[in-house]
């Protein structure tokens, strides 16, 4: 269509319209045409101006689970238009645990997701020249545990032994729970595991057909309080707690997206800004979640919020050193163990995981309240 009215006009201009006399009314018409002419040449100019300006990248973007209190920050950004400002059109959706976020993303049916690392880490130590890399440390600290009831007697790590654990197979603490069990003395084989859908998992601890659950804190234990268990009838295992030094989730993104610097880098840049929107006022996101999911309690995810917070985001190294990096020798031994609990034949090159070149500004991600 451009092209083709560029082409009238430049003819009309040379060569004008063929008329049957050259009289006053005929000079006026002709006036008239390349006025119209021009007019429309310049608004279709102005329109496919303003139509490459606003070009937006289509990013698919895959959470590792449902919509909830303390992913909120990436449905601000998006809501309040961050992503679309850095020329990003993206689309989000719900995931079924990390392992799967990881697969999504390395299979290139999503650009970005947000998952376990360790779960990270165990796909690219089994695929080398096919590395998903983690561009984002959200939870520097890990929600990772196990979670009982009271009434089944279990005091002690040790007391697991012997009892059923229930979890849906791609949970990041049940895949990480061997490495736990280790820790604490205890054979990983000496635990019935029983392989539970997402939806039946704190019901299941509930009416007491598994003795024992795995999930991250701020889901398991408010899950089982919304379902009527008094918080002082629950007990919990945090993974942290006995020697664990791992890392949590993080922003990942596919050998694809890596090198497309500046999308990635935008995306962060939107990120960042809204998780120190959400970490000021917590209402923000709990908002945002109930305008995706009206279903949810208001009330619940933001205590759920306040715990991720409070417990995996503004540590006192987020606090010094801004949210998204991690320290590397720590993130080195981290890399080792969970290689060792997986039972892996290598761990992967730390920067073979994790990599800070895209991260905003250090002052853009100071997000401590």
């Amino acid at each position: 269509m451009l092209k083709l009215i560029r082409r009238l006009a430049t003819r009309f201009a040379s060569t004008g319209p063929r008329a049957p006399a050259e009289g006053a009314a005929a000079k006026a018409g002709t006036a008239g045409l390349a006025k119209t002419l021009s007019m429309t040449l310049a608004a279709t100019l102005a329109i496919a101006a303003s139509t490459g300006a606003q070009a937006q990248t289509p990013v698919k973007f895959t959470l590792d689970w449902v919509f909830q209190g303390p992913t909120s920050p990436f449905l601000v950004a998006l809501e309040k238009g961050y992503y679309k400002a850095e020329g990003l059109d993206v689309t989000m959706d719900p995931g079924q645990g990390s392992a799967g976020a990881v697969q999504r993303v390395a299979t290139g049916a999503y650009d970005i997701g947000f998952a376990d690392v360790n779960s990270l880490i165990e796909y690219n130590a089994k695929n080398p020249g096919k590395e998903v890399l983690c561009v984002f440390m959200a939870y520097d600290f890990p929600p990772f545990g196990v979670h009982t009831l009271k009434k089944n007697g279990i005091a002690t790590p040790a007391d697991l032994k012997g009892k059923k654990l229930g979890a849906p197979v791609f949970d990041a603490s049940f895949r990480l729970f061997p490495a736990f069990a280790r820790k604490v003395g205890l054979d990983p084989k000496s635990v019935e595991y029983v392989n539970l859908t997402p939806q039946l998992r704190e019901q299941s601890l509930v009416q007491g057909t598994v003795d024992f659950i795995s999930g991250h804190y701020f889901s398991s234990v408010l899950d089982l309080k919304a379902r009527g268990v008094k918080a002082e009838d629950i007990v919990s295992f945090n993974y942290s707690d006995y020697g664990m030094d791992v890392y949590g989730n993080g922003i990942i993104v596919s050998p694809a997206f890596a090198d497309k610097p500046e999308v990635v880098k935008g995306f962060l840049r939107a990120t960042a800004k809204a998780w120190k929107e959400v970490a000021a006022d917590p209402a923000i996101g709990v908002a945002a979640a109930m305008a995706r999911d009206p279903l949810i309690d208001p009330k619940l995810e933001t205590e759920r919020l306040d715990l991720s917070l409070k417990m995996n985001v503004l540590t006192p190294y987020v606090k010094e050193n801004g949210m998204g990096d991690v320290d590397p020798a720590r993130f080195a031994r981290s890399v080792q163990d969970v290689a060792d609990a997986f039972g892996l034949p290598s761990a992967p090159a730390p920067d073979k995981v994790f990599t800070n070149r895209y991260l905003p500004p250090k002052e853009q991600r100071m997000i401590a309240p």
